[in-house]
């Protein structure tokens, strides 16, 4: 593990599965390519701030028939103190046909649930007795039809419950939990900016404007 001061340039990109981020950590000893989904929740830009590393290994990609080596570094965490726009030297330095890390997480297939074996019900008669709610109809009528139940429609709170999952009710300030699976956390950002939260890089967490 180590713990070094460095720039970190964001770069949003846009893919097949929406909108990306892909980072650029230059540091003393050197610069990588950084790809956590922590990176997520940042806007584009260059942050400067210490950041503590702890795995440096070899990646590779293929795109527009050319094979790309990089460096990654992975973070265990990060303190940002200043944000500036992106030179044009560090979007030269981020491949915009970089492959999405969405892509590159490959899910655990869920086993196939077994039907259950239904149980064998006896045969319904032709006729049934009508119901005493049958003789309260007007004489030469027809009997209308029970109502069919109508299924509400699903609240929006439990939708964002079941989104937010632990870190609901979500109140004044959030804080998501990055080792979630990448999806639900793009979600769960772009659920959060719906909901008027905006991100603050130096403590790590949502806001609610005021």
């Amino acid at each position: 593990m180590i713990k070094i001061s460095g720039h970190l340039a964001i770069r949003t990109i846009q893919g097949r599965n929406g909108a990306f981020n892909v980072g650029r950590l230059s540091t003393s000893i050197g610069e990588f390519v950084i790809k956590d989904a922590v990176l997520e929740q940042h806007v584009e830009g260059k942050y400067r701030g210490e950041f503590v590393i702890t795995e440096i290994r070899a990646s590779s990609y293929s795109t527009g028939g050319r094979l790309v080596i990089e460096i990654r570094a992975r973070l265990d965490s990060m303190v940002l103190e200043d944000l500036d726009a992106l030179t044009a030297y560090d979007n030269a330095q981020i491949d915009t046909q970089s492959p999405d890390p969405l892509d590159e997480e490959q899910p655990v297939p869920t086993p196939p649930r077994k039907a259950r074996p239904q149980p064998v019900r006896p045969a319904r008669p032709a006729s049934s007795p009508a119901s005493p709610a049958d003789d309260n109809a007007p004489f030469g009528m027809p009997v209308s039809p029970a109502a069919a139940p109508v299924t509400p429609a699903p609240d929006v709170d439990e939708a964002d419950q079941e989104l937010f999952g632990t870190v609901w009710p979500l109140g004044e300030t959030v804080r998501l939990d990055s080792t979630v699976d990448r999806q639900r956390l793009r979600q769960q950002c772009q659920r959060l900016s719906e909901l008027g939260y905006a991100m603050d890089f130096k403590s790590q967490a949502w806001n609610r404007a005021a």
